[in-house]
């Protein structure tokens, strides 16, 4: 009789196989970790409102402009001022409610509800100043958490 060669037959994995596993693993989760950061995804999010905020509060200058027949609101100078009730430029009585509902209020103030009733004191945090052609600039300020991750540029500014 003929002797039958066994084979052994070798059951699980080699320890290659689990490391290079882990090393796909880790990386996949890298990936999405980096995909998904919360604290981005939020400062990404308040620079899209400080964004469209500007935007606002320009096209109601705009509007204002254009029905007074180029005569800017009273408050804008060409020294760079906060748009508040005191010490700033007062936009409220010239633009609302007639060319914006409301003043919207930068995302990282600590009152963040827009400004509806221009009697009481008010800060948009937001910046307005016009230069010698009368174009007018509003930014918006760096917020100091989004200026630690690096995701935020130093001002959110347009100019019209």
């Amino acid at each position: 009789m003929e002797k039958k060669e066994m084979k052994k037959v070798q059951k699980g994995f080699t320890l290659i196989e689990i490391l290079v596993v882990i090393g796909m693993i880790a990386l996949l989760a890298a990936i999405v970790i980096v995909a998904i950061n919360p604290a981005r995804q939020f400062a990404q999010g308040r620079n899209t409102q400080r964004n469209s905020n500007v935007n606002t509060i320009l096209n109601g200058i705009g509007q204002f402009t254009a029905d007074n027949k180029g005569v800017l609101p009273s408050g804008i100078t060409t020294s760079k001022l906060y748009i508040e009730k005191t010490g700033g430029a007062d936009l409220c009585s010239d633009l609302m409610p007639t060319y914006i509902a409301s003043l919207p209020v930068d995302p990282s103030a600590t009152s963040t509800a827009a400004v509806v009733d221009c009697s009481t004191s008010y800060d948009t945090g937001y910046t307005v100043q016009k230069d010698v052609q009368n174009r007018i600039t509003v930014c918006a300020p760096k917020s100091t958490a989004e200026t630690a991750l690096g995701t935020s540029p130093a001002e959110i500014c347009v100019t019209r």
